[in-house]
């Protein structure tokens, strides 16, 4: 009898586990992808910044320092709010360069 209580014991254990990876690896997924596409939205505008700063015919120093600010932090690579931080950043500086160049 007391076998079956073990066998009993280690079936629930069992279920627990694999219903809490049911209900977790999906969440870590998504939070890795949100984490992925904020990244990538921070990078495009950090590309956008720098093809606004290429073709800018004057120069702008707060755009500059915007743009080595959004360089800096994306280097770091930290979570979704750094990934805000450094696109918001590029844009000012994309919309700086722009504004400067009359456009």
């Amino acid at each position: 009898m007391s076998s079956s209580w073990l066998v009993w014991l280690i079936g629930c254990v069992v279920l627990l586990v694999a219903g809490l990876a049911t209900a977790l690896v999906p969440r870590r997924r998504a939070r890795e992808q949100t984490l992925e596409g904020a990244w990538l939205a921070a990078h495009a505008a950090i590309d956008s910044a720098t093809v606004s700063r290429d073709a800018a015919t004057t120069r702008s120093v707060d755009a500059e320092q915007l743009l080595a600010r959004a360089e800096a932090i994306s280097s770091g690579r930290g979570g979704r709010a750094a990934a805000r931080e450094a696109a918001a950043l590029a844009r000012r500086a994309d919309h700086l360069w722009q504004a400067a160049d009359g456009g």
